[in-house]
This record gives structure tokens, sequence and C-alpha cells, in this order.
């Protein structure tokens, strides 16, 4: 299963690449474009049908399965470790998410405050953490498959969490390539199962626009970060006035841990300071949530 869905994503990379759509695709398979997009959303493909859309595209199996090969090499996540380091190091993690955003060597140095002999010093810490390879003449190739994401409440994903929450929805988000909705609502097990898959999808094609932006002019191109999070979760405030057992609430204090007043006015401030923390959305990881941008 995992290699169908490999080869299904190496085949839409390279249909993308020449240009060919679902749409100009349908008609030569005797098929809907709703049909064409359900069978690649489905990854379901009979041997005839993926040889059909090969010969159509002009694509040889052989190059499919190469790809394949290649994209399986790549990692998709760090260890703890090796993001404990790069997070620990302001100009490291600088210099990793330029890599991430296909900045080149030029580019850092001229852009950030970092000399070309500490962009070099950079650039191979990073290569020994198997990110990137170094190539002559400071060129970066980078190590990681199209879908890399910092780990799951990883150190990275913890430093934004903690560190960059604020930070990022400090905005209004009303430019008009900025966007921000809170959608409430009740779903069934099912329901909440494909709406997980489609956010996911999003993040996937995010991934692909970031990869293929690369290859565009950094004058062209900006920082943009994707925050991609959906959880079941009640209003602390509606969820104590619901009927039957409730749990404690975590702001009472105990007769027998009685304080004066002041002392417990400030324990309530603490504890929901702590609380307000403990309810803050996870970033998805997420490539460029593909979390991984943001450096221009």
């Amino acid at each position: 299963m995992a290699h169908t869905a490999a080869l299904v994503e190496v085949l839409k990379r390279e249909l993308k690449a020449r240009g060919i759509t679902y749409a100009s695709l349908a008609p030569l398979l005797q098929l809907s474009e709703a049909s064409v997009k359900r069978m690649f959303s489905r990854r379901d493909f009979t041997l005839k049908r993926l040889d059909e859309i090969c010969r159509h595209a002009q694509i040889e199996f052989s190059e499919l399965a190469r790809a394949v090969v290649r994209d399986e090499t790549l990692i998709s996540h760090l260890t703890p470790e090796q993001e404990k380091e790069i997070v620990a190091d302001r100009k490291l993690f600088l210099v990793a998410v330029c890599s991430l955003n296909h900045v080149t060597f030029d580019q850092i140095v001229e852009t950030y405050d970092i000399t070309s002999a500490e962009c070099v010093q950079l650039l191979s810490r990073l290569d020994r953490l198997k990110f990137i390879e170094l190539l002559p003449g400071n060129r970066i190739k980078l190590l990681i498959s199209r879908t890399f994401a910092w780990l799951p409440d990883g150190p990275i994903q913890r430093f934004f969490n903690n560190q960059a929450h604020n930070e990022f929805f400090r905005s209004r988000f009303n430019r008009p390539d900025e966007f921000m909705l809170v959608v409430n609502g009740m779903l069934s097990k099912n329901s909440s199962a494909d709406v997980v898959n489609r956010l996911k999808r999003i993040t996937r094609e995010f991934s692909d626009l970031h990869n293929d932006d690369s290859r565009l002019p950094l004058a062209e191109r900006s920082a943009m970060t994707l925050l991609v999070a959906v959880r079941h979760w009640q209003l602390a405030a509606f969820a104590e006035l619901r009927r039957g057992p409730r749990l404690p609430h975590p702001l009472k204090v105990s007769p027998e841990r009685s304080t004066p007043r002041k002392g417990l006015r400030r324990f309530v401030r603490l504890a929901l300071r702590a609380r307000l923390r403990a309810e803050r959305p996870a970033y998805a990881p997420g490539g460029a949530t593909y979390y991984p941008g943001g450096s221009g």
C-alpha cells in the first residue's frame, strides 16, 4: 500500500511537470474529470489504467519506479536529537529553514547577518546531520523528501508552540494572500476522519507549490506559513455548564490549602496562564506543516 501511494505521488508530480491536468487527461481515458480526480485521490489504479496514463503522458514506467526508489532514500523526519541540535542554535536553525526554502549560499549571506565563513560552518553541521549535502562551490543539496515535516511534538514544533505562537497570530489575516477562519461543528467519527484526510491533502498541495516555486528567483517568493489544526475540543466555559459529573476545576483550591487573598489571586492567575498554554492548538507538522517555512 505504501509503495502504491508513493508511485501515485510520483505519477502526479510527473504529470504536473508536463503540464497535464486531470481535465486534459480525462477524455484520453474516456472518463469524466471527476472520475479521474477520484481515481488519483483514492489511488485506485489497475495496471492497465496506469499503463494507459503513462502512454498518454509519454512516461516510461521504469522512470516512475526509479523516482520512487530515489524518494525512498530521502528522509521525511529528523530524529529528536537532530532537531534538538538545530533548534538550540538560532543561526543553525535559520540556515536549515533557508535550505528548506531553496535559498542559496550567496542569498543567505547577503540577506542575513551571517558571514561566509559562518555559513560554511553552519552548512557543514547540517551536512553532518544528513539534512543536506554541501557540494563544491557551496551549493546546497537537500537530503529530505518532498513530504518532510518536523516531528509531531518534537523539539522544533515545541519551539513554535512556546515562542512563535503569539507572533503568528499577531495579525488580522486581512491581506489578499492571508486567510484565517474558525469553524465549530459536531461530526461523526467518519466525518472527522474525512476532514483530517482532506487537510492532509491541503498540506501536500502546499508542499508541492513550495517545491514548484523554488525555481523562481528569490525576489518573487516570500516566506509563508500554513498552520493546519483540527481537534475534538469544547470551550472550557461551555464544558463547565454541562450536566452530570464533572472533573474538578483546575483553579479551585481546597480549604486545607487555602492561602491569603493576595496569594490566591496570584495562584489563580498562574494557573489560568498554564491552562491557556495547554489549550493552544498544536502545529501541524508541516515543507515547507508542512511547517518549515518563514525564512524570508
